[in-house]
């Protein structure tokens, strides 16, 4: 028998155990990750489907506005660059040009982009991350202007302004009915943050993220992990005064749309610290999500998993779009049956979304992409209609697929 140096009989076992786990990880690697023929034909249509209705929309959209929704009389509903889906139009295509380098798309991109600028220096909204990082940081990993840079960097110290640290939160809306309200929606504003803080080395922008996920994985989501919609707190104490809803359902009820930005939130917030705390609330939030006894047959959930009148309820086509990109990517930062399953799901509702049933025809619905969206079902808004975002991370979510799936 052949002896070895204490030295090398540490290499052989150190080169053993690395090929033992390269071996074990490789099958789950591969079954996770491995696409669907039928479903990457099914996202190439939808996204060429998606380039026309947005080369459609920016012929019939009035100079100076954006696309909000369609209105309730079937016209075209637009907004100006404050309210916080502007982002989302000039977002989605950048994330075509992307996909096509047309130059047609990149220019009405940037037309459009150049209205929500102004944006940078509001300090009285909590939706600067997906006003501003939605396009602005859309358009910064594209083409690395230093233009962009400078707006991006602006508009997380504006953000930053909303930081209480007493209660260890941004504040969500300047609204007498609360007393500082956080939403659950607010966990998406939080990757400006991050990469404010990773761009510039500057970790007040970080530090201000990660308590404000602490605060809100601490005070925000009941024992089955699904979520209040908001919280609201006593800013000199930092106390919790009451946890309601202000688009769900009921205070006790998970409104779908805010289920889906939790889950979203935390595995954002997992990819840019590492913390193992985010990576599991994400999971216990999928979990909760896929779980649920009223999720439907297609994964599209109802505007809420408590709603009364369920199954004859309206869906959220936006909460499975948002839910689907986020699955899409906690996959890859999990393995075995946890991995397999987080990604079969994502491929389950986008193969939903890409069907008949939720993806509008050419040159209808107003130039959306998607149908079937609730916006605030208790206030008779945006209900059963497309919706900018539902469309942002329906684009995200495919291309995410084409991009990981092998």
């Amino acid at each position: 028998m052949k002896k070895y140096s204490g030295k090398q009989t540490i290499q052989l076992l150190t080169a053993s155990v690395l090929l033992a786990a390269f071996t074990a990880l490789a099958p789950v690697q591969a079954q996770t990750k491995k696409a669907k023929p039928a479903l990457v034909q099914q996202a190439n249509r939808a996204l060429d489907l998606a380039v026309k209705q947005y080369k459609l929309m920016a012929q019939h959209l009035p100079d100076g506005q954006l696309p909000r929704t369609t209105g309730k009389d079937g016209s075209l509903m637009t907004s100006g660059p404050n309210w916080w889906c502007s982002g989302f139009y000039p977002g989605t295509l950048l994330y075509l040009y992307e996909y096509t380098k047309d130059a047609s798309l990149k220019a009405e991109a940037l037309k459009r982009m150049a209205l929500v600028e102004s944006q940078k220096n509001n300090k009285g909204t909590h939706d600067l991350g997906f006003m501003m990082y939605c396009s602005y940081g859309n358009a910064y990993r594209l083409f690395k202007d230093p233009a962009y840079k400078a707006v991006l960097l602006t508009s997380a110290s504006s953000l930053s302004t909303r930081f209480n640290p007493t209660v260890g939160c941004i504040k969500s809306w300047d609204n007498k009915q609360f007393t500082f309200p956080v939403i659950i929606d607010n966990m998406m504003n939080l990757e400006l943050l991050m990469w404010a803080s990773h761009t510039s080395g500057d970790d007040s922008f970080a530090r201000i993220a990660k308590t404000h996920a602490n605060t809100t994985m601490k005070n925000h989501f009941r024992p089955d992990y699904s979520s209040y919609h908001v919280v609201d707190y006593n800013p000199n104490t930092g106390g919790v005064l009451r946890k309601i809803t202000h688009q769900g359902a009921a205070d006790s009820s998970a409104w779908a749309r805010g289920q889906a930005w939790g889950l979203y939130g935390y595995t954002m917030m997992y990819r840019e610290t590492k913390d193992k705390a985010y990576l599991n609330q994400a999971k216990h939030i999928a979990d909760f999500i896929l779980n649920n006894p009223t999720l439907p047959e297609d994964m599209i959930p109802y505007w809420d998993f408590d709603a009364p009148g369920i199954p004859n309820v309206p869906r959220d086509a936006s909460a499975g779009a948002i839910a689907a990109s986020a699955l899409l990517e906690l996959s890859r930062f999990t393995t075995g049956k946890d991995a397999a399953r987080y990604w079969n799901a994502a491929e389950k509702m986008l193969t939903s979304l890409c069907g008949p049933a939720y993806l509008a025809k050419e040159g209808e619905n107003n130039n959306f992409l998607l149908m079937h969206s609730t916006g605030s079902f208790p206030h008779h808004s945006e209900v059963d209609v497309p919706l900018s975002y539902a469309d942002y991370y329906f684009v995200e979510a495919l291309l995410r697929y084409k991009h990981w799936a092998k």
